[in-house]
């Protein structure tokens, strides 16, 4: 059996803690389940890991970073009207393809709001430098325009909140989002 190194161990204990918290959130989700899911004891992970906020943070951070990629990825060379479908096409289909990313945005979000009230503004610093990461690199293929950027980003939301609540792809409440996902979705 080929052993893993301390950094590959790293990188499967955030995978799984991506899917875990995506399902529970921070809250419901305990590091036994983490441990679990990649095969190691508790005590292992908290080796890799100071604590569960620090888990946690790491997850977050890649799925932004992720999502960052696809929407860099997706206006490589384009800019304007073709950047903005290309890049809402591209985020359609990662939601699609990969739920676990959209779930555990929403549970970011949400462990942001609950880690500020009560007193911890420091994992909302640290989502908020990742989220400024999405919206720069949407930003500027789509020319600077706050307006246009806004609007993209405002539409995501609440794909990413339609999705959540689980309106199938059909249903009417996404007819008014079709022309901002563009053709490739």
């Amino acid at each position: 059996m080929v052993r893993m190194s301390a950094e590959e161990r790293r990188e499967s204990v955030i995978r799984a803690a991506m899917y875990e918290f995506a399902r529970g959130g921070y809250h419901g989700t305990s590091t036994e389940a983490i441990a679990k899911r990649v095969g190691v004891s508790q005590p292992y992970l908290f080796r890799l890991f100071p604590n569960k906020q620090a888990i946690f943070v790491a997850a977050a951070t890649r799925c932004l970073e992720d999502t960052r990629r696809v929407f860099e990825r997706a206006a490589d060379g384009l800019h304007g009207a073709e950047a903005l479908a290309a890049m809402a096409g591209a985020y359609s289909r990662l939601i699609a393809e990969d739920p676990d990313k959209l779930q555990l945005q929403m549970q970011i979000y949400v462990a942001v709001a609950d880690a500020e009230r009560a007193g911890d503004p420091e994992f909302g610093e640290l989502v908020r430098a990742g989220w400024l990461r999405l919206w720069d690199t949407v930003h500027l293929p789509l020319g600077g325009d706050v307006h246009e950027t806004t609007t993209f980003m405002a539409h995501g939301m609440l794909i990413n909140t339609l999705a959540a609540m689980g309106f199938p792809s059909g249903h009417r409440v996404w007819a008014g989002l079709r022309p901002a996902v563009g053709e490739g979705s």
